[in-house]
Parts: C-alpha cells; structure tokens; sequence
C-alpha cells in the first residue's frame, strides 16, 4: 500500500518503537483496520468501512483530507498522551496502541509534505515521545537519546552527516584548546598565587621586624648593651693578636652593607604586584596578619627589602656575596611560572665612611654554590680583599667580617644621640635609617673570631658568631686573605657556621666574560 509517487495525498504511521521502530505503515484506503499481533507488530488491513477485523485495535477511516481513528473493542487508545475514543488526527500527532502497542506518529503527505523528515522532525519526534510516553521518565530518555542518535545517522542526507562529523571534531579541537588554556592558566594563577603569598609573608614578616618610633626609646637601653659587649668582644680579639687587629682595621672598609628590594611584576602585562587600599587610603590587611596584595591595587608597589653583607675583590671593581643575598626570592620564584616574576626595585652598597651609596647589579650567579659576583655603577675606592690559594686546615684560625642583624647591630654601636635624634625626627624606616647612618659615617662591619672545625672542597665549617644579615661576608685567615664566604648558620649545632671555600670564587670569576673597566 505505497502511495503514487507523482501525487502525495496519503497517510502513514511511522513507528517510535516496537518491533517495526523507524519503519512506516502506509494508509491509502478510505478503511483501514489497524491489527496488534502477539509480538506486538501493528499490522494495517483494508477493510469495508462498514465492518471491523476481529483482530482490530483500532480503525482509520478517511474523513476529508485526513483520517480519524477509533478505537474498537476493549483495548484503549492515546493521541498525544490523552486516552481517547476516537478523534480526527493532524499531521505529527502521537498514537500509542494499548498498554503493550507501539507508539506511533501520524503523517499526512500531500502537496505541503513529503515523505523526507527534516533534522527538526526528527528532534520533534523524539521530544513527542518524551512527552507522551509512560514508561518511566530515566527508560524514555535513554530510550529516547539513542533513536535520537540512530535516526540522525540514518535517516539525515549524507551532506547533514558530514558537517555533523566535522562540527563535532571542529568542537573537540575547540575544547581540547580551551582545557589547555584553562590549564595554562591555571598554573598561572597557581604559579603567582604562591608567589604573592610568599611576598606577603615576607611583608608581614618585616613588618613585625621593623623599627617602630614607639620601640626606639627601649631599643636605646637595649642596643646600648649590645655596643658594650661588642666593644668588650673586639678590644679582647684585638688584645689577643696584633695580627688580628691588623686584618680587622685593613679589610673593613672593603666589605660593604648592602640593602635591596624585590617586587613582583605580570609578566603579561606589566602590572605590578601593589597594596590593596581600603577606607581612608590605608593598606588592608587580612585577618592572618598579612597585607593584601592584588595586581589591581592602587596603593604603593608591594617591595620585599632585604640586607646583607659582600666585599670588594683586590683589583676589580667586582664585589662577592651570597646567590640568596643576590637573589632572595630563591630560585623557584626565579624560574616564576608563567604568571609572575621577581623584579629588584632597588640593590645598594654602602662602604665604610662613605656617605653615598653604590648601585650595584647582577653578573653571575654560580649554580652549584651559593655565590653571587655583582658589579658596581663606580668604583668604591677600596683596595679590595684577596683570595686565598688553599682552604684552610682544621684548628686555623678565621675571622668574619660582616653586619650580622643589619641596622640592628649598626644603631647598637652608634650610640644613644644618633638614636634620640630618629626617634625625634621619627624617621625609621629601612632606606632612610641606613641613609642618616651613612650621612653620620656610623656604618662599620663587625668581627668576630674563631677555629676551623672542617673543610672540604665544598664547604668551611667554623665557630666564628655571625646570625642573618652576615650572609655574603668574607671569612679571613690570620694574614687577611679570603679563604671563604659566610653563608649559613647552624644554630642547633653548637653555634657552627658554614662558608663556600674562596676556590668556587675563582671558578665563578673564570666564567664571566669580562667588560672593558672590570
């Protein structure tokens, strides 16, 4: 029963589901018996319009341009999800056969519609028997996503087909760049949320370190002692040796305080890490204790500042320290991730009796040792220091030169007139203290004295006191020559100190590619 090709004036049920799902049953006749057989295939037999198959479910019957359909016998019929008796149907309705029929879409063909769905009738299939199916709702939609799938790839044009398959690989490749964009930004904002929080961290730190005008009045008592026992420690090393007073008074005005600050900087965009502002232009702090930092703030540039101590090489204007003096936001910070960067805002190098700083910049950090060799934008006007040929032996003597506790250990030995005056002026902070002491010639290293306990071609273990700010100081034999460089404290170890044997100094020299003037 296929309609004549030449004039579309036909009816059809296509199935949704049972046995014939996809299929069509054509109704051309002006009676047909719709049959439900025992495996639930609807069958369709043409009939007298006055009588009714004995295996009948249901009966169409052509009414005008279209059918109607009525149920004959017991069981029951749906249009679109509503039980009826009978009804006129309309292109797209929904029949459902009894409890165990099919359910099926009623087409009309004619001059408006041709046997062909369109990728929209197929979707409206679909949602129909959503709706009007009642299975339960988790079998509809399973069922429902795979009659989807399967009618998408067989019953579409081959044309629909492909640009389904190249939309889906065009949407894949956008997603797979999207997951790697999102990853990549991701480890940007892991990369620089770790770095902002160490830069808070050291903020808060120095905050709680810093000179305060309310703590100068007691630091007055304090460092007071502290000049006393240093002085009472220097008189009795240089009552000890002549030698020893010798090394001192001629290899302190070659080893030099400096101070540095570090900030961090958007690689991207330039931006720099800053304050965040709150009411009344004042820095918001967060309830740990640490300020808050956003590359959006619009207070001061967030700045780590830092200290240490180097010395001058004899005949090079070149100066020595530490790479974690040269470099203290570490080496991790330093390799930065893809977010942010450490910046140095400010590097300086006060000497002995010199009122005016000395710039100073990187040239070569070494990558085994913890060594930094750092120019100088003049020449400090120093004889310099020289480098020892061997490493000292166990049981030789050392001295270390350097500012261990920094401004600290300066205010102590500047006496209590240089410290009324700060608290008068109520000038504390980190660049300015070191400014009026340069200004007052009050910055001097300090010296302590003590024995080799080990040395390897690694590392120089002695018992000479020095703390944090020491780092970079020379370590002197008894004829003032540099046999190491002070790097690190081991407090829990009997006050042992640790120094990079003057050799590696050496080695770093020989890999720099000198400039005229150096």
């Amino acid at each position: 029963m296929s309609p004549d090709p030449e004039h579309w004036n036909a009816a059809a049920l296509e199935h949704l589901t049972g046995p014939r799902r996809g299929k069509l049953s054509w109704v051309t006749a002006r009676a047909v018996d719709a049959c439900l057989l025992s495996d639930n295939r609807l069958v369709f037999v043409e009939t007298d319009p006055d009588q009714s198959d004995p295996n009948a479910i249901a009966r169409f019957r052509r009414v005008g341009s279209t059918y109607e359909i009525e149920a004959v016998g017991t069981p029951q019929l749906w249009v679109n999800g509503q039980p009826v008796q009978s009804a006129a149907l309309r292109y797209g309705d929904v029949i459902e056969f009894g409890e165990t029929g099919p359910l099926s879409r009623f087409r009309l063909y004619d001059d408006s519609h041709g046997p062909g769905l369109t990728v929209g009738e197929i979707f409206d299939d679909v949602l129909c028997y959503v709706r009007t199916s009642r299975r339960p709702l988790h079998r509809r939609l399973g069922f429902a996503a795979a009659d989807l799938v399967r009618r998408l790839a067989r019953d579409t044009s081959i044309v629909f087909r492909a640009l389904v398959v190249l939309s889906l690989g065009v949407l894949a490749y956008a997603l797979f760049l999207q997951h790697r964009a999102d990853q990549t930004i991701r480890a940007q904002l892991e990369s620089g949320t770790v770095q902002i929080d160490a830069v808070a961290t050291a903020l808060a730190e120095a905050r709680r370190e810093s000179i305060r005008p309310g703590d100068l009045a007691a630091l007055q008592s304090e460092l007071g002692e502290r000049l006393t026992t240093n002085a009472e420690r220097l008189r009795a090393l240089e009552a000890q040796s002549g030698a020893s007073r010798r090394v001192i008074s001629t290899a302190a005005s070659s080893v030099a305080f400096l101070q540095g600050g570090y900030s961090l900087r958007h690689k991207e965009t330039g931006a720099m890490l800053r304050h965040v502002l709150g009411q009344g232009g004042m820095p918001v702090h967060l309830p740990n204790g640490q300020p808050y930092l956003s590359l959006s703030g619009t207070g001061d540039v967030a700045e780590v500042q830092f200290n240490g101590t180097g010395f001058v090489l004899a005949g090079r204007d070149l100066l020595i320290t530490n790479r974690h003096v040269a470099e203290p936001w570490g080496s991790g910070a330093r390799a930065g991730g893809d977010g942010m960067e450490p910046v140095t805002t400010r590097f300086i190098a006060y000497f002995p009796s010199q009122p005016t700083p000395v710039t100073l910049s990187l040239l070569a950090l070494s990558d085994s040792m913890d060594l930094a060799v750092l120019a100088m934008d003049r020449s400090a006007g120093v004889p310099g220091l020289e480098l020892a040929a061997e490493t000292p032996a166990p049981g030789d003597e050392v001295i270390v030169m350097g500012y261990p506790t920094g401004l600290m250990s300066m205010l102590a030995q500047s006496g209590s007139t240089f410290v009324q005056d700060l608290k008068e002026a109520g000038e504390t902070g980190f660049w300015v203290v070191a400014e009026r002491l340069a200004a007052a010639k009050l910055i001097a290293p300090l010296a302590s004295r003590g024995i080799v306990g080990q040395a390897t071609e690694t590392t120089v273990v002695y018992d000479a006191e020095t703390t944090h700010g020491g780092s970079g100081g020379p370590v002197l034999s008894v004829d003032g020559k540099v046999v190491a460089v002070n790097t690190a404290i081991i407090p829990e170890f009997g006050g042992s100190n640790l120094g990079v044997p003057a050799g590696h100094i050496t080695a770093l020299l020989q890999k720099l590619t000198m400039t005229p003037g150096q």
